[in-house]
């Protein structure tokens, strides 16, 4: 029978209530004669709370133990999916990382899957079972701990079963119906898109946009898994949701696809460093052994011999990249006047891939916030998005702004 993979969200179980309703919307694709594949996250708040029990015993953590503890809540939820479904006559059982195995690496909190072999799903499927209630977030290392896949894991787990099973679809139940244009809280003409490509929402992802992991959307783009998102709190319809998909798979599209904000970003400038061959390399180098994510990056004119060094990050990055910067200076690694961090800026972005074929859209763009009196502090660009730094007070003026004047409230 044809596989179908269907991931549901902490809050799409949060209660048995709701636990029941995920259900019936399995039994409805059973109904249509698929083998079905259910990836679970834990109940909405319980990975939070096991969070905090593990650093409220341990604040230095063994980070196996870590992963043992706050993997526990998907064991949970995927126990009582399948009892749920048993008790619909469904034939079901709960997998748990290891059964299956979902074999990673050792890196854990923020483990990688490296494979998923099918033959023990498939065995039972063969046998009769209907339905795979597998706990999302989790696998088991080569020395046979269990890891986890860092926060938001289950959506990885989700495309990846779908990959090694060669699912007809990964659906991804959330608590909203869909990819918007942008957020609808900050822009009420914010229009809910039928399809974008895997680009777009790989962009927006990591612009912002909470809907899916990041790594989710990269597993998807890679093995051409079609990807829908859609609610658990609407009634059951095929074409419901949004859907991601390769880009020729879309017929027509605008040119910007959708407006993606971040708040959580801090600009960091090191004053007058030498302008020397290699010193980039050594100040990112140092960020990034600190675990520091640096995203933007400009190096303004050097003058006598000196330069000026600006990036971004998260702005619970910035003890670490001070850090790092401080350690540098003091072993003589590098040497410049001061370090400036600002945390009250934003990065507010355009995405869209019909970028590659329309020119205008960073000018465009660049008019509409200087016609509302938003200065831009830093901009980078790729192939198919603009993003700029600004005043964080500015950030809903500007996204309503450029929603606006690139009419993403209406179909192309």
């Amino acid at each position: 029978m044809p596989v179908l993979v269907m991931k549901f969200g902490g809050t799409s179980v949060a209660t048995l209530d709701r636990i029941r309703r995920a259900a019936k919307r399995v039994s409805v694709e059973v109904a249509k004669g698929y083998d079905v594949i259910v990836i679970v996250s834990a109940m909405s708040g319980k990975t939070n709370e096991l969070v905090g029990w593990v650093t409220e015993i341990s604040p230095m953590y063994d980070a196996r133990e870590y992963d043992a503890v706050v993997s526990s809540g998907e064991n949970i939820t995927a126990g009582l999916m399948a009892l749920t479904l048993q008790e619909m006559e469904i034939p079901a059982r709960s997998w748990q990382g290891w059964q299956v195995p979902v074999l990673t690496n050792s890196a854990h909190s923020s483990a990688r899957i490296e494979e998923i072999p099918s033959v023990n799903i498939a065995a039972k499927f063969a046998e009769g079972m209907r339905v795979a209630v597998v706990s999302g977030f989790q696998g088991v290392s080569p020395e046979k701990r269990i890891t986890t896949l860092g926060r938001g894991g289950s959506d990885t787990t989700a495309v990846a079963f779908a990959a090694a099973l060669k699912a007809e679809r990964c659906d991804i139940y959330t608590d909203v119906d869909g990819v918007y244009t942008t957020d609808p809280r900050v822009s009420p003409k914010a229009r809910k898109l039928e399809k974008i490509a895997y680009e777009e929402m790989l962009e927006l992802a990591s612009l912002g946009a909470k809907v899916l992991q990041t790594r989710s959307v990269e597993l998807a783009m890679r093995f051409n898994v079609p990807l829908r998102v859609l609610s658990s709190f609407e009634e059951p319809n095929d074409q419901a949701g949004t859907l991601v998909c390769a880009e020729e798979d879309i017929m027509e599209s605008n040119v910007v696809a959708g407006v993606a904000f971040s708040r959580d970003e801090a600009k960091m400038t090191l004053v007058s460093v030498a302008d020397r061959p290699g010193i980039a390399a050594t100040i990112f180098t140092g960020l990034s052994e600190a675990g520091v994510n640096v995203d933007m990056i400009v190096q303004n004119i050097a003058e006598e011999g000196r330069t000026d060094m600006t990036w971004s990050c998260p702005t619970d990055q910035v003890t670490r990249a001070e850090k790092a910067m401080s350690d540098a200076k003091d072993s003589g690694v590098i040497n410049y006047h001061e370090l400036i961090a600002d945390k009250d800026v934003a990065k507010v972005s355009v995405v869209g891939i019909g970028m590659r074929s329309h020119t205008g859209v960073a000018a465009k763009m660049f008019r509409v916030l200087s016609a509302e009196g938003i200065n831009i502090r830093v901009i980078t660009t790729s192939e198919i998005k603009i993003s700029v730094l600004i005043d964080r007070k500015y950030v809903e003026l500007a996204v309503q702004a450029l929603h606006d004047s690139f009419d993403l409230d209406k179909t192309s």
